[in-house]
């Protein structure tokens, strides 16, 4: 049973807002453009300072809100290609396999995991081992904590698109990822046997918080990536973010997101509650994308 939410880890730069924002360069925005800029990180420090406090009362309040579900219901970036390509995608093939093929794709791969006892509505639950492509994935918590919170938890299906994404981040020169959680007890109280969730509840969601390049350098989507509810993230008319760490990181979702990883990626475009993180998700049955 959850009993504390997962607290931003001193030893990370970026879990204390220490973040230098970007060097100057010979470019530079306007007044309005630097007040808006200023004005969003602000909002998002302090939004990042409150989240786990709410995310905490909500939880066991009932008040979280399914974020796919809430996307799915009317969302002008949701994207519905005919059925026989949508089947045809990494993210479909993951979430919709057996847990028998869920094994023996994990073992072709070699992706070092172990798997844990049942956990009610995960339907193949594992922690990660070690490294995906030399990509280290873990959650904030305290390295001692990290062998037996929940949060280090996820279904073996989320495991394959995480390797699919980890090829893409070392690619970009990523060696860690650090993300808030991947399971996430539901509030509505455990799957009855035999049923399943979805999101966080089936641990088939990760929230990715920043990221780490072998040159040590952070990058995080609260301080890198400033919130703009509504905008466009990837494609033509898309936002162009002013920073360059931000622009990696809207780059990687959107490189996610051609490749078809995941059915849903929220971002700090799509509300307040996704300011600092990537919410990456793949969902069985599903046949639709949404980057927001």
């Amino acid at each position: 049973m959850l009993k504390t939410w997962p607290k931003m880890h001193s030893s990370y730069p970026w879990a204390v807002l220490r973040f230098d924002l970007e060097p100057r360069t010979a470019f530079q925005p306007s007044s309005s453009e630097s007040a808006s800029v200023r004005s969003s990180t602000l909002r998002t420090e302090s939004f990042r300072r409150i989240r786990y406090l709410l995310c905490l009362t909500a939880l066991f309040a009932g008040l979280i809100i399914s974020p796919s579900r809430s996307a799915q219901a009317s969302n002008k970036y949701l994207e519905i290609p005919p059925e026989a390509e949508a089947k045809n995608t990494k993210a479909y093939y993951y979430a919709n396999l057996k847990n028998d093929e869920v094994v023996a794709e994990l073992k072709r791969r070699k992706i070092p995991y172990r798997t844990v006892d049942p956990v009610p509505g995960v339907r193949f639950p594992i922690r990660l081992t070690g490294r995906l492509h030399g990509v280290w994935i873990h959650s904030v918590l305290p390295a001692k904590q990290r062998k037996t919170t929940p949060f280090e938890i996820l279904d073996g299906r989320l495991a394959l698109a995480l390797d699919d994404f980890s090829e893409l981040l070392a690619a970009h020169g990523f060696v860690e990822l650090v993300h808030f959680t991947m399971y996430r007890p539901p509030h509505g109280g455990p799957a009855k046997k035999g049923h399943y969730h979805h999101r966080h509840p089936g641990g088939m969601a990760i929230d990715l918080g920043a990221l780490k390049k072998r040159t040590g350098q952070w990058i995080a989507v609260g301080p890198h990536w400033p919130s703009q509810i509504g905008a466009k993230t990837c494609g033509d008319g898309g936002r162009q973010l002013l920073g360059r760490r931000g622009r990696e990181l809207l780059s990687l979702a959107c490189e996610a997101s051609d490749l078809r990883i995941f059915h849903y990626t929220l971002t700090p475009h799509f509300d307040d509650a996704h300011a600092d993180h990537l919410h990456m998700e793949i969902k069985t049955g599903v046949k639709w994308f949404l980057v927001n």
